[in-house]
């Protein structure tokens, strides 16, 4: 008989056996791949594989250059991506299930003209500006010029729309240093258009937007409010739309966080308390905004307010217009398909908030700056993204279609600016799809790619 030390009992034999089958599934659900492995990707009909792929990123890429963001680019099957999925699936009449399958994957080769990953080389710029750490303490905070990014891993990541760690796995033994040439994702460029009018879905957590004629321009995942501080309802109006906003703290109106009892003001940067943008509301102390924290937007609460990633919330604060956009927080039990007209053979039900990894949310993250409603930042201190519209503009009013009419998508570009001649010379899918959409259906054309 072995010593008593190294005795195992069935229980700790369960145990152990347990750890070390958890530890193979996430080694291999984390298996290493690269860029070429993602341009190689190829679609075997059924869902997206268990944690981090090859065929998922090109889809999240895809999802991105539809107009239907996926948040953050990172390889993992997970509740973000799955709801970017049942957002293109709403956008398109096809069974609102979040699964991948060959219709959603034949209707994202509109968007795979152009390579899902490119190579950037690293420029002293991208070094610039960087701070040493974010503190949590707001005094600590407003005594920084800046809430800038904290590595040249962060600032790529926003632009290329990816998580941070995911640029370092792509890139293995690369320095992220001046110089250096990565892999990154090619994203979509920003959409164009005018939003009039923006749909706010707690129960699937997205965001859309709209036109007046009620073509979706745009659709995001999204942070929004919390059990104990929920999100107003109702319609509002957008009133003013910053980038790089500062960030008002007052204790008196708001909330109070750790010690700090009189007003600070935080210093702009992309790692403030709003993030690069903020879109306030004709509902005081409210607003939709970005976040330091991308990764996290199905995991955190906030204080009533509307959290997006920076990059998401930067476009949509491009496309908005003061005083004439309006916002509705749609009600318990109705969501974007139901607020749209869509009705789609299947449509989701929400009983319980998903991760990011699509498990049931963990308790909110605590942090006051991250929790935080925000006060309207100091217009002296933005960089202003629309004027305040004439007298004319806001009595022009929003003249929205019929919901029924809006069932199936336009044929007009959802997400970029194309020139005729880089525009499709027909109908991409038709065959492979030919009485499989609901009839009316039109394939959204390819759109031209840019850098970001």
């Amino acid at each position: 008989m072995l010593p008593a030390p190294f005795r195992l009992t069935t229980a700790r034999l369960f145990a152990l056996s347990l750890s070390l089958i958890a530890g193979a599934a996430q080694a291999q659900d984390d298996a290493p791949f690269s860029a070429a492995d993602i341009e190689a990707a190829s679609y075997d009909g059924r869902d997206l594989p268990s944690g981090r792929s090859a065929i998922t990123t090109k889809v999240q890429v895809l999802l991105d250059r539809s107009g239907t963001s996926p948040g953050v680019i990172d390889g993992f099957r997970g509740g973000m991506s799955q709801s970017a999925i049942m957002a293109f699936e709403r956008r398109s009449g096809l069974p609102m299930d979040g699964v991948m399958d060959p219709h959603v994957w034949n209707l994202l080769q509109s968007y795979a003209d152009l390579p899902a990953t490119q190579d950037y080389t690293i420029t002293d710029e991208d070094a610039q500006g960087l701070v040493d750490a974010i503190p949590t303490d707001y005094a600590e905070k407003a005594a920084m010029s800046s809430m800038g990014y904290t590595s040249i891993a962060e600032k790529l990541a926003e632009r290329f729309h990816m998580d941070e760690k995911f640029i370092a796995f792509l890139n293995p033994g690369v320095p992220l240093q001046p110089g250096s040439t990565i892999k990154v994702v090619a994203p979509g460029s920003r959409a164009t258009g005018q939003v009039t009018r923006i749909l706010i879905d707690k129960a699937t957590r997205r965001v859309a937007g709209y036109s007046a004629s009620g073509q979706m321009i745009v659709d995001y995942p999204a942070t929004i409010g919390s059990d104990d501080t929920p999100s107003p309802a109702g319609n509002h109006t957008v009133l003013t739309a910053a980038l790089n906003p500062n960030y008002t703290y007052n204790p008196q109106r708001n909330f109070k966080q750790g010690d700090n009892d009189r007003p600070l003001v935080v210093p702009p940067g992309p790692n403030g308390p709003v993030g690069t943008v903020w879109i306030g509301l004709s509902k005081p102390t409210y607003g939709i905004h970005g976040t330091p924290t991308p990764s996290q937007l199905f995991r955190n609460q906030s204080k009533g307010c509307v959290r997006l990633t920076n990059w998401d919330a930067e476009e949509l604060a491009r496309l908005v217009k003061s005083g004439v956009t309006t916002v509705e927080f749609l009600p318990t039990g109705v969501t974007i398909a139901h607020a749209t007209g869509v009705t789609p053979m299947e449509a989701p039900t929400v009983s319980e908030p998903l991760t990011a990894a699509g498990n049931v949310a963990q308790p909110a993250v605590t942090e006051a700056a991250q929790e935080a409603a925000p006060v309207e930042p100091a217009p002296t201190q933005t960089t202003p993204v629309d004027a305040a519209p004439t007298p004319a503009d806001a009595a022009a009013g929003l003249q929205f279609p019929d919901p029924a009419a809006a069932t199936a998508p336009s044929a007009e570009a959802l997400h970029e600016d194309t020139s005729e001649s880089d525009a499709p010379s027909g109908d991409p899918l038709s065959d492979a799809l030919s009485g499989v959409l609901p009839e009316g259906f039109v394939v959204p054309p390819a759109t031209e790619q840019t850098q970001p």
